[in-house]
């Protein structure tokens, strides 16, 4: 769990460069810190320290890696899923992260099934959470690039024989930009959705509405994935892979 070390350590001296002497070196410290804590099994205070990091701004994949490592150890698979999430964010293709990830959600109790989506749309989702953003794009410009030479060639020899290939050639292409510009829109709403949270309390009853004397909606536990979509007060509504609805505190959830 501890293979990224190195990456971060090497991350945190490059990020300091744009810093002064001293802020650079108390980050460092701390950085030293966590990972002797985390050495000696002192998971929980290797958790305070990396967390230290990010809350004076200081915000990196490797950290909230590490930081999702500390708290694994610690049995917190909550704030455990909560790290690694945000690392994913920032590194959407790690397969550290990705792995890590995958081990954390084994260790979940809820099992939820997703409302099932239209074929295409599951397609286009699946193929967007393969593809890297800079291949999205490639494909997108590639695709725009034919189309407007084959747009081209085909208005100089519109009545050429070959005609009929470019005009294929350009519905393709067409179809590229089309597939490029819907992959590119649902990677830049996914890596930008504000809405998603981690549920971070080892048990929660949501309600039917947001009072605690309001009827009880569903229970779920730690690690699971919502999306918040109101709040009143101190409580949040959330909505389940599944579709139902519910309300519950606002400390027992997370933002991603």
């Amino acid at each position: 769990m501890m293979s990224r070390v190195r990456f971060l350590m090497n991350l945190t001296i490059v990020g300091m460069l744009a810093m002064s002497s001293s802020s650079a070196q108390t980050l460092q410290d701390v950085f030293d810190r966590g990972i002797a804590l985390y050495r000696d099994g002192k998971y929980e205070g290797a958790a305070r320290e990396f967390e230290s990091m990010l809350k004076q701004g200081y915000k990196s994949a490797g950290i909230y890696f590490n930081v999702g490592n500390a708290y694994y150890r610690t049995g917190n698979i909550g704030k455990a899923i909560l790290a690694y999430e945000r690392a994913r964010r920032l590194e959407p293709h790690d397969p550290e992260i990705e792995h890590n990830l995958k081990l954390a959600n084994l260790r979940t109790v809820d099992r939820i099934d997703a409302v099932p989506e239209f074929f295409l749309v599951g397609w286009i989702r699946s193929l967007a959470s393969v593809l890297a953003p800079s291949a999205t794009a490639y494909i997108f410009l590639l695709s725009w690039t034919i189309a407007f030479i084959s747009l081209a060639i085909l208005v100089l020899r519109w009545f050429s024989r070959a005609t009929r290939m470019f005009r294929v050639i350009f519905l393709i292409s067409i179809g590229g930009i089309v597939l490029g510009g819907s992959l590119l829109a649902l990677q830049t709403i996914e890596s930008s959705s504000q809405d998603d949270a981690i549920v971070v309390a080892a048990v929660v009853t949501a309600k039917n509405s947001p009072d605690e004397q309001a009827v009880n909606a569903f229970v779920i536990h730690e690690g699971l994935k919502v999306r918040l979509s109101d709040s009143v007060g101190d409580w949040i509504k959330i909505t389940l892979a599944d579709g139902k609805v519910g309300w519950v505190p606002s400390t027992t959830v997370e933002q991603i």
